[in-house]
């Protein structure tokens, strides 16, 4: 008997990923015109450039949870087949998505008494979820059992570093991170933010710079000061909101100063980056602490 993990969109793992640690990924879904669409279809790529270019002409896009009935099948099916199931979810502090399926998974663990279902809120957001998932996988593929899995995710998910900054303030006052007169002056002045996810797993601004390349540069003097030892054998995760070139300048820098090697660039999905914005970049790295 063995056990699955399973993780929602908001993760940002890509396809090659996903499959070859075979992880089950709830979609979360988003509406654009009144058009539901959802963030992950097995085998269907989301053309996210093309989200993007929504985003920038205007259209107003909504969020919302998965499906919990097509999420309960799912999970059904998976105890069925005999598998156990250790779900690591999109913060609490940003989402209800935890709540919903933590909640799915206790009912149905009456159903399935000779089964364990184990659920970790990793109080992270896009590829900091992801980086915890693929921690997991290799943890799972070592041989640890399930519930050595979720111990070392709930010791060691406040060692996980977000760091993001945006290029477009609006996102953020749309979305109610930040205020309508913060958003138009820091518009007006070229003021980038610098926020991190914190121990609560929300969103935080925590400095402002002038500039998108400075923004950039924080990101990784911010791990420079945190980043755990020795920071070259780290797997380092990086997410951008359709900005690749930025995301490759931010890897290059990451190499030069610190001598990683195995990094990971994606794109930030359109649930989270419905909020955001385009040309969000986001950082992800084990640190001393968040």
């Amino acid at each position: 008997m063995g056990y699955r993990i399973v993780s929602d969109s908001s993760c940002n793992l890509p396809e090659s990923i996903i499959d070859e640690f075979d992880i089950h990924i709830f979609p979360l879904t988003f509406m654009v015109d009144d058009v539901q669409y959802q963030s992950y279809l097995k085998g269907h790529k989301t053309d996210l450039k093309q989200f993007y270019t929504m985003m920038r002409e205007g259209k107003m896009i909504t969020t919302s949870l998965p499906n919990l009935a097509e999420a309960a099948d799912a999970l059904k099916g998976i105890l069925d087949a005999g598998d156990d199931i250790l779900y690591i979810g999109f913060s609490s502090g940003l989402s209800g998505t935890y709540e919903a399926i933590e909640l799915l998974m206790g009912s149905l663990a009456a159903e399935y008494p000779d089964r364990t279902l184990l659920a970790v809120d990793t109080l992270a957001a896009s590829l900091g979820e992801g980086l915890l998932v693929w921690y997991a996988v290799q943890m799972r593929d070592d041989g640890a059992t399930i519930e050595e899995v979720r111990d070392w995710l709930c010791e060691n998910r406040l060692h996980l570093a977000h760091w993001f900054t945006v290029d477009d303030l609006m996102f953020l006052f749309r979305g109610g991170r930040v205020s309508r007169t913060s958003a138009w002056a820091g518009t007006m002045l070229n003021i980038k933010p610098v926020m991190h996810v914190d121990d609560e797993g929300h969103l935080i601004p925590l400095e402002k710079v002038r500039g998108r390349k400075k923004s950039l540069n924080a990101l990784v003097d911010h791990m420079e000061q945190t980043a755990s030892q020795p920071v070259a054998d780290q797997t380092v995760f990086i997410t951008h909101g359709d900005c690749q070139e930025d995301a490759e300048y931010l890897a290059g820098l990451v190499r030069e100063r610190f001598g990683v090697k195995d990094i990971l660039i994606n794109y930030v999905d359109p649930v989270i980056g419905a909020h955001s914005g385009p040309g969000t970049m986001a950082l992800f790295f084990l640190a001393s602490e968040r």
